[in-house]
C-alpha cells in the first residue's frame, strides 16, 4: 500500500480537538490489551485460598459437627467479615497501583491545532503528528514527514542489535516492515538513538508491528525481592512447626481427655495462633502504599525492590545542573569598567549600570532562546521598563554572527530619530576587547578572574555608533567603546543546601558530578555544603587514573567536574568496590550503563530520556535534589514502619500460640482460648499491623542515623528479642491472671473472660508502645494517626458487647464480670508494656547523653 499525505513542513497545524475525539471514538486508544482487573470473586477466592480463612472454615465445620451451631454460624460471619476487611485492603492496595500507573504512564509530543503540546502515549490516534527526540521510544507506528539525521534501534522488533537509517517519505512506499536502511517508517517501541524529526502516525494499539506480535510494553514486572524470599521461607518454617505442634496438641488432648473432636479443636486454635499469616499482607501492602507515598514526593518508585534499598543508600551521586540548580540562568553581577554591581537580590538599579543591560539586550535577539539572552532581557524588563534604554521603535539591519575566529557577535540598529547607525556587541571578554583594540586590558582581565572565580559565566559588552554608510564586512571594521561586563550564574535551588545537610546528618555522602569547569563546580559545591569543596577530578584526570587510584582517591573527593556521561559509570563501579550503597542520577542515553548498575538509578522526568527512564529504578518528576533526599526519608520511614508491624504481629502471636498450648498439658485445666478468640484477635491484628503501622510518621531520628546495612535482616536480632520478649511478657501475666483465678476458685467461664480482657487491652497497648521505639508512651498518645481511633473504638466497642450482652457471652463461653474483675483484666493487660517502656526512656536517656 502506498502513504499519502497533505502536511506542509513549513506549517504544521496537526489535528483538531473535536477530530481527535471522533478518533478515539471509531479507533479507540494507543494502547495493548490491559490485564483485567481483579473481580469481585476471583479476589474472594483468593483470600479464601489463605491458611487462616481454611482454618476458620475448618474449625466452623468442627462446630458443626459437635452441634453447636451458634459458635459454627459465628465463626462463618467472622470469615465474612475478616474477607470484608481484606477485600477493602486489597482494592486499597490496588487504587494504589493503578495511581502509580496512571503517574508513570509514558508521554508523547504531538503537534495539535498548530502547537507542540505533550499528552499521554495512549491518546495518539492515527494521522496525529509526533515530534520524535533522540534517546525517545516511538509511541506508534508512523511515517516521518520531517527527519534530520535518525537512526532507530529496532532490535526490539527485529533481533538486530545495529541501528538502521531513516529517511524522510517521498510517498511512494509500497510496504512497511522493520528492518532495513534508508525507509521512512518508525515503529511503536523503537528507540531514536540518533537524530529527531515529525512523523504521522499510521497505526496505534493492536494494529502496531509491536502489537501484531503480542508484546506488552510499558509495564514493569515486579520480580520477588530479598524482603519477600525471606518472609515466604518464615512462613513456611512457622507453618511446619505449627502443623507438627497440632498434631501434637490433638493427640495430648485425646489421650488425657479422651475426646477427638474437641481436639482437633484445640490443635485448629493453635495452628491459628501460629500461623502469622499477616507477614505477606503487610509486605504486599506497605511496598504498593509507600511506593504511592514516594510518588507524593514527586518521585516514581519504577521497581518495588528500590524502596527496601532507599534506606541503605551511603552516596547520592548527582548533576550540578537542573538537580542542584535551577536550570536556568539569571544576571548575578554587572562591571561598568570601575565598580561591581551585585545583581542578585537587588531591588533598586543605579544609572550608572543601565548601559550594559541596553546594549546587552540590543545585542540579543528579540524573542532569545539562549538562556543568557533571556536572563539579561528579563532584568531590563525588570527594571528598564519606561525609560531611555529600552528600543522597541528601533529596526534592525544586519547581524554579525558568532565565528570560530571570534566569539562574539553585534546587531546593527537605526535610531528612529536620527537615523543613525548603533551596534551593539556581546561576547567572550577576550574577544570585546580584541573588537574594542584595548591597549590595556589587566583591570578588566582581574574583574574576569574575580567574577569566575565565583563560577560566573562572564560576557562583555560593546557599542558603537557610525552615520548612514556601507556597513563593513567584518565586526572589527567598527570603532568600538568598551561598556563592561555581565556575570551570569544558574541559581542553585533554594532547597538544596538544607537537602545536603540533611544528607550529611543521615550518614549519606553527595557528590556533585557536571560538565563544567572546576572553579564553577566549586563554587556551587561550597556555596550548597559539601565536603571538602577545594578538592575536585576532572574528567581528563579521571580518564589517566586507574581503577584502583580512582578506587582510592574517590574515598575523598566530592566533585567532579568536567565529566562526560560514560565516566560515570567508573565512578560508580568505584564507589561500590568501596562498599558504598549508590545512587545515580542521570537524563542521557549515556547516562543509561551508571543508572543501571547503581544501586539507584535515578533518572530525570522533566529533561529525561526514555533509555535513562527504562535504566533507572526511580524518575524524578521535578528533576530536583531535594526531592531525592524526600525519597530516602520516605524509604526510611516505610522500612521503619514494616518492622514495627512485623514485631508487633511476632509480640502478639507468641501469647496467642502459648495460651492456646499451655492448658491442654494440664488435664484438670479449661482451655483459654478457643477459635472465636482468635478470630477476634485477627480482627484487630489485621487492620492494627496494615494500617495503622502504615500510615505512621517516621522518628524523629529517622535522618540523624547512619544508613541500614543492607546485608541485615527486617528480623534484626535486636529486634526479635524485643519482640519476643513483649510477647512473653503478655504470655505471663495472662497465664498469671488465668492460675491465680483458678487458684481463688473462679469459674473456667469467668476466669477466660478476665483473660480474654487482659489479653485484649495487652494487645491494645502493644499498638499503642510500638508505634515509636523511641517516644514515651504520652508522646505518642498526643502524635495522631487517623487508623488508630477507628481501630482501637471498634475493639473496645466489640468487647464491651462480649462482656455485657447475653447471646455473645454464650458464644465467647463468657460469665458476666463485676466491675473490679474488668479493672484488675484491664491493669494486667496495661502492666504487660511496662518495661517496655522503662526500657525505652533508659535508651532516650543514653542517646541524650
Amino acid at each position: 500500500m502506498s502513504f499519502t499525505f497533505n502536511d506542509s513542513k513549513k506549517q504544521m497545524t496537526g489535528l483538531a480537538d473535536e477530530q481527535v475525539r471522533q478518533k478515539q471514538e471509531q479507533e479507540g486508544f494507543n494502547e495493548l490489551p490491559q490485564k483485567k482487573s481483579t473481580s469481585f470473586w476471583h479476589l474472594a477466592f483468593s483470600i479464601l485460598k489463605e491458611p487462616m480463612f481454611l482454618l476458620l472454615v475448618a474449625c466452623g465445620t468442627l462446630y458443626l459437627c459437635l452441634g453447636d451451631v451458634q459458635e459454627g454460624v459465628m465463626l462463618m460471619g467472622f470469615v465474612i467479615f475478616i474477607m470484608c476487611i481484606e477485600f477493602y485492603q486489597e482494592r486499597k492496595t490496588g487504587k494504589a497501583l493503578e495511581a502509580l500507573k496512571e503517574l508513570s504512564s509514558p508521554k508523547a509530543v504531538v503537534i495539535r491545532h498548530g502547537e507542540m503540546i505533550k499528552i499521554p502515549t495512549r491518546e495518539l490516534v492515527v494521522d496525529d503528528l509526533i515530534v520524535l527526540n533522540e534517546g525517545e521510544r516511538v509511541p506508534a507506528d508512523a511515517v516521518l514527514i520531517q527527519a534530520v539525521n535518525i537512526q532507530v534501534d529496532e532490535s526490539l522488533l527485529t533481533g538486530e542489535s545495529i541501528p538502521v537509517r531513516k529517511i524522510e517519505s517521498d510517498g511512494s512506499e509500497t510496504e512497511m516492515t522493520p528492518g532495513g536502511d534508508d525507509l521512512p517508517f518508525v515503529f511503536s517501541g523503537t528507540m531514536l538513538v540518533q537524530g529527531n524529526g515529525i512523523a504521522r502516525v499510521l497505526r496505534i494499539g493492536q494494529q502496531t508491528e509491536i502489537g501484531k506480535i503480542g508484546q506488552a510494553l510499558g509495564s514493569v514486572a515486579e520480580e520477588p525481592t530479598k524482603l519477600n524470599t525471606d518472609l515466604n521461607n518464615i512462613v513456611r518454617k512457622l507453618a511446619i512447626g505449627g502443623l507438627f505442634l497440632c498434631l501434637i496438641v490433638v493427640a495430648v488432648y485425646f489421650l488425657t481427655r479422651g475426646d477427638l473432636l474437641h481436639g482437633f479443636l484445640a490443635g485448629l486454635t493453635l495452628a491459628m495462633g501460629i500461623l502469622p499469616e499477616e507477614f505477606p499482607v503487610i509486605l504486599t501492602i506497605f511496598m504498593a502504599l509507600g511506593a504511592w507515598r514516594i510518588s507524593k514526593q514527586r518521585v516514581l518508585a519504577r521497581q518495588p525492590s528500590v524502596i527496601e534499598t532507599l534506606g541503605s543508600a551511603t552516596v547520592l551521586c548527582t548533576d550540578k545542573t537542573g538537580t542542584l540548580t535551577q536550570n536556568r540562568m539569571v544576571v548575578n553581577t554587572l562591571f561598568n569598567k570601575k565598580t561591581f554591581l551585585d545583581a542578585s537580590n537587588m531591588h533598586v538599579f543605579p544609572e550608572e549600570f543601565h548601559e550594559i543591560i541596553e546594549y546587552g539586550i540590543l545585542s540579543s535577539q528579540t524573542k532569545p532562546n539562549d538562556p543568557m539572552e533571556k536572563a539579561i532581557c528579563l532584568l531590563g524588563e525588570e527594571f528598564l521598563q519606561n525609560t531611555e534604554h529600552l528600543h522597541h521603535d528601533w529596526s534592525m539591519i544586519r547581524e554579525y554572527s558568532l565565528s570560530k575566529e571570534l566569539l562574539a557577535m553585534s546587531r546593527v540598529f537605526k535610531e528612529s530619530t536620527t537615523g543613525q547607525y548603533v551596534i551593539a556587541a556581546k561576547g567572550a571578554p577576550e574577544s570585546i576587547f580584541d573588537l574594542c583594540h584595548l591597549p590595556d586590558t589587566t583591570a578588566y582581565e582581574a574583574a574576569i578572574q574575580q567574577m569566575a572565580s565565583r563560577g560566573l559565566r562572564v560576557l562583555g559588552v560593546a557599542k558603537a555608533k557610525i552615520g548612514q554608510h556601507s556597513l563593513p564586512e567584518i565586526q572589527h571594521d567598527f570603532d568600538f567603546e568598551f561598556v563592561g561586563l555581565i556575570g551570569l550564574s544558574d541559581p542553585i535551588r533554594p532547597e538544596v543546601k538544607t537537602a545536603v545537610s540533611e544528607c550529611h546528618k543521615a550518614g549519606i555522602r553527595v557528590i556533585m558530578i557536571t560538565g563544567d569547569y572546576p572553579v564553577t563546580a566549586q563554587n556551587i559545591g561550597q556555596e550548597i555544603g559539601l565536603s571538602h569543596p577545594e578538592a575536585c577530578i576532572s574528567g581528563p584526570e579521571l580518564k589517566a587514573m586507574t581503577d584502583e587510584e580512582l578506587t582510592e582517591r574517590i574515598a575523598d573527593v566530592h566533585i567532579f567536574a568536567r565529566m562526560v556521561p560514560e565516566q560515570k559509570l567508573r565512578l560508580v563501579n568505584a564507589l561500590k568496590k568501596r562498599g558504598e550503597i549508590v545512587a545515580m542520577t542521570g537524563d542521557g542515553v549515556n547516562d543509561a550503563p551508571a543508572l543501571k548498575s547503581a544501586n539507584i538509578g535515578i533518572a530525570m522526568g522533566e529533561r529525561g530520556t526514555d533509555v535513562a527512564r527504562e535504566a533507572s529504578s526511580l524518575v524524578l518528576t521535578d528533576d530536583n535534589f531535594a526531592s531525592i533526599v524526600g525519597a530516602v526519608r520516605m524509604g526510611r520511614r516505610i522500612f521503619d514502619n514494616m518492622q514495627k508491624a512485623f514485631g508487633y504481629v511476632f509480640a502478639v502471636h507468641i501469647p496467642m500460640a502459648g495460651l492456646s498450648l499451655i492448658p491442654v498439658f494440664f488435664s484438670d485445666a479449661p482451655l483459654l482460648l478457643l477459635p472465636v478468640h482468635v478470630v477476634f484477635m485477627e480482627l484487630i491484628i489485621d487492620p492494627a499491623c496494615s494500617v495503622i503501622f502504615e500510615a505512621e510518621r517516621e522518628e524523629p531520628n529517622v535522618m540523624n542515623r547512619p544508613p541500614r546495612n543492607p546485608g541485615s535482616s527486617i528480623f534484626g536480632k535486636g529486634n526479635v528479642l524485643l519482640s519476643c520478649l513483649q510477647g512473653l511478657s503478655i504470655l505471663l501475666v495472662v497465664l498469671g491472671l488465668y492460675a491465680g483465678g483458678l487458684h481463688l476458685g473462679y469459674s473456667a467461664d469467668t476466669v477466660r473472660a478476665m483473660s480474654f480482657v487482659a489479653l485484649i487491652v495487652a494487645n491494645l497497648m502493644t499498638i499503642m508502645t510500638n508505634r515509636s521505639w523511641s517516644a514515651g508512651f504520652f508522646h505518642i498518645l498526643a502524635t495522631p494517626n487517623a487508623s488508630l481511633k477507628w481501630i482501637v473504638g471498634f475493639a473496645v466497642l466489640f468487647l464491651t458487647a462480649v462482656l455485657f450482652n447475653p447471646f455473645l457471652q454464650g458464644l465467647f463461653q463468657f460469665e458476666p464480670l463485676t466491675w473490679k474483675e474488668i479493672l484488675i483484666s484491664v491493669a494486667a493487660g496495661c502492666l504487660t508494656i511496662s518495661w517496655f517502656e522503662v526500657f525505652k526512656a533508659v535508651r532516650r536517656k543514653k542517646s541524650n547523653c
